[in-house]
């Protein structure tokens, strides 16, 4: 069965699966295809920006995912999770005579929000989306991570600098999509390696150089056996602390990437799984970036997930049953909601903690039965919740996610970063924009050396201009001994820059019908048909690997 995205115009499929799904949770059948149903999940959530503004509780002077012009009330943290303040006195009616949506807007504008997601840090407060944690700076979506920098989507790591979907990890820089793995620099996809540079889909390597789809080798270079005083002489001139060393490592990588087989999706220990990036999942159709699922479809990021369609953020730990929601923790039986933790039974609800049996709420923390924040009794809430459903439907309104649900400009979100658009597309959409100020520059501009050892140590103290954007940044002390430790230069370019250019390296959450390099049967790839990589089959990449 194919329909017609409303929004985009393009085809997309319906299977019987997802149409079982739909009846199982009572959900309309979307009228969105998944692309857009992710755009609008992901433009709820602010991974990134972070800004100075006042707490509306206590007027201390605070770091929030919110602008200061941000018309929403904002909170600090620990005052936002404290008893001081209660979602119940925000309680409303329903009026049967106006729009839901417009109704819940008003609620979002009166319920108070937590200035940014922290949870059970130390010295974490210039992060985003950070729990039980230590000593982080600039970093996003972090779980039980000690002493990282720039980095995002991290697991258990420690000492990690400019790096992006790691896990049980140690020592890593510049690295992408590593598991266990040590003192690896410049690498992607690799599991179980240490001491592996500017390398690819390594699994269980130590001390290798520019290699690629190699198992349990040691004292290799561009995939060729070497002492190891040649290996030692070679890793010497591309980690000296030296921009030409560097520019060397690199191209040792690029070379290898040109020349490589690339396997047609990064998914391991999986069973019946069409996506990219999952493990150890089974039967999930169209996921990325996906750990320990089963039974899930058009969903990006899960952890732990089971039951879960068209959701962004799932899991991390447990998700059950949840249908178009985004930033979902621990909860079960979930619709059209975000932000929600620990929750049951929850539609249309947005941060919501340890609630169940609520609709149409904002900010509660272990309630249960209510509607617009307000309390009602069992059989109140339930006769009450069939008339909205139904007021709903005949508006148009059920079943749908308008971009006004959104808290933050469009820019802000993670949707810029899968979906960019210019200001004038966001508009026209009906999201909104943020015009961001140029920095001030105060201090001492300062040219950053190409040699590590020529950077004096109160470089720390100096405002570096990046060499892309222009903007100012600085080198803090923890960031400087890092480099020092693992003999690489100091970047010349700025945090936001240096995640772009990650970013860009990333294939895109999409699969491409396009013919293996080597037997030519069809396949569902990662790899765009238009890109010039080498993309083999499974049968054809386990024939052709090492």
């Amino acid at each position: 069965m194919k329909r017609k995205c409303r929004i985009s115009g393009r085809e997309f499929e319906l299977h019987d699966r997802d149409l079982k799904f739909y009846e199982r949770m009572d959900v309309p059948v979307p009228d969105i295809c998944p692309e857009e149903i992710w755009r609008s999940l992901m433009a709820l959530r602010n991974e990134w920006k972070l800004y100075r503004r006042k707490c509306d509780a206590t007027g201390d002077t605070i770091i929030s995912a919110y602008h200061k012009n941000s018309p929403y009330k904002i909170y600090k943290n620990e005052y936002w999770w404290g008893d001081q303040w209660d979602g119940l006195d925000y309680g409303r009616e329903f009026d049967f005579s106006r729009p839901f949506f417009e109704q819940f807007k008003e609620l979002q504008l009166k319920v108070p929000r937590e200035g940014t997601s922290v949870f059970k840090c130390e010295n974490c407060d210039y992060n985003s989306h950070i729990r039980e944690s230590k000593n982080c700076y600039l970093t996003s979506l972090v779980y039980r991570c000690e002493d990282n920098l720039y980095s995002s989507w991290l697991v258990n790591n420690k000492d990690l600098v400019d790096c992006h979907m790691m896990s049980d990890c140690e020592l890593c820089y510049e690295c992408m999509d590593l598991e266990h793995c040590f003192g690896c620099v410049g690498s992607r996809h690799c599991a179980n390696c240490n001491d592996c540079f500017f390398s690819y889909q390594l699994v269980g390597c130590d001390h290798c150089i520019g290699c690629s789809n190699l198992h349990r080798k040691s004292y290799y270079i561009a995939n060729k056996k070497v002492a190891k005083e040649e290996f030692e002489r070679v890793k010497k001139e591309i980690l000296n602390g030296t921009r030409d060393g560097w520019e060397k490592g690199k191209q040792y990588f690029q070379s290898m990437w040109n020349n490589t087989v690339h396997r047609f999706v990064h998914t391991l220990k999986c069973e019946n799984v069409v996506g990219d990036i999952m493990i150890n999942s089974k039967n999930c159709f169209s996921c990325f970036e996906g750990w320990d699922s089963e039974d899930c479809a058009y969903s990006l990021s899960l952890g732990t997930a089971k039951d879960v369609y068209h959701c962004y953020s799932s899991g991390w730990p447990n998700e059950e049953l949840t249908y178009y929601s985004a930033v979902t923790r621990g909860s079960q039986d979930i619709r059209f909601c975000y932000y929600i933790w620990f929750c049951s039974n929850m539609t249309y609800c947005d941060s919501c903690s340890s609630c169940q049996n609520c609709f149409g709420c904002v900010g509660l923390k272990h309630k249960q039965y209510c509607i617009f924040n307000r309390q009602y009794s069992k059989e109140e809430y339930f006769v009450l919740q069939k008339k909205i459903i139904q007021h709903m439907k005949d508006s148009g309104e059920w079943g749908t996610m308008p971009p006004d649900l959104s808290t933050f400009a469009y820019n802000e979100t993670a949707a810029q970063e899968h979906y960019p658009l210019t200001k004038q597309e966001v508009e026209k959409m009906g999201y909104q924009w943020l015009e961001e100020n140029e920095s001030s520059v105060r201090g001492e501009k300062y040219i950053v050396p190409d040699d590590l050892e020529q950077a004096e140590d109160n470089i720390v103290e100096k405002v570096l201009i990046c060499q892309e954007s222009g903007k100012p940044y600085k080198i803090i002390p923890k960031e400087l001994d890092f480099y020092k430790k693992m003999n690489v230069p100091i970047p010349v370019f700025c945090p936001q820059i240096r995640h772009q250019y990650r970013w860009e390296k990333r294939n895109p959450c999409q699969l491409f019908s396009r013919k293996c390099d080597q037997c030519q049967k069809e396949i569902q790839s990662s790899f765009d048909p238009d890109r010039s990589e080498k993309v083999f089959c499974e049968e054809c990449y386990l024939r052709a690997v090492d």
